[in-house]
């Protein structure tokens, strides 16, 4: 089975025998690949019904829940390893939301685009509008993005809230590591992929 390239950089980052909850966690594709390939245990979190069914189908279990009312359905620390793939900036609270990945789990990983990136800086710099690419492929009245993001932002709410940041992966929009976004990550990369702590 091949994965999404995101996907493919995280589940490197994932032990094997791990119980993992994956937020937002679409069609289960990364969970369906982890179950088979590293023998991990957990479930996915969804709130769209036609993924739903997906994962279903591929034998995830699965749970209908909006991320933005919270996990307090699961105890402390009842996960190994939390995962979030691109919704952390879809969140009308992701500073909460990362404060309760923490709490139901010892590590996660989270991924999401860097709005701070070069292109988008010239976007508004020189049309004065917002921008729309393939990476970003919405307008602004229909973006699921509410609250765009930097690298440093991140890293800024990750030191004000004492998380550890294990490892980072910077990559462009292929997901490819490249020197450009390890030199000048904030200006030059596009997707980050953290794996924090507390």
């Amino acid at each position: 089975m091949m994965l999404r390239p995101d996907l493919q950089l995280i589940q490197q980052w994932v032990r094997p025998g791990t119980r993992v909850l994956d937020l937002g966690c679409g069609d289960g594709a990364l969970l369906d690949y982890l179950k088979q390939h590293k023998q991990v245990s957990g479930y996915g979190l969804e709130i769209d019904p036609a993924n739903i069914r997906r994962c279903v189908d591929r034998g995830v279990c699965v749970l209908e829940q909006n991320l933005d009312k919270g996990l307090a359905n699961f105890r402390d620390n009842t996960f190994d390893m939390v995962l979030m793939s691109q919704a952390l900036q879809t969140l009308h609270r992701p500073d909460q939301a990362l404060e309760e990945m923490l709490r139901v789990g010892r590590e996660c990983i989270i991924t999401f685009p860097n709005f701070g990136h070069w292109r988008n800086r010239l976007h508004l710099a020189g049309i004065g509008r917002m921008p729309v690419s393939k990476f970003l492929p919405y307008e602004w009245y229909d973006t699921p993005n509410i609250h765009f993001c930097t690298f440093r932002d991140f890293e800024q709410l990750c030191r004000e809230r004492g998380i550890a940041i294990l490892e980072r992966t910077v990559v462009d929009s292929e997901h490819q590591d490249n020197w450009a976004s390890r030199y000048l990550p904030n200006l030059l990369g596009e997707v980050a992929i953290y794996r924090v702590s507390r």
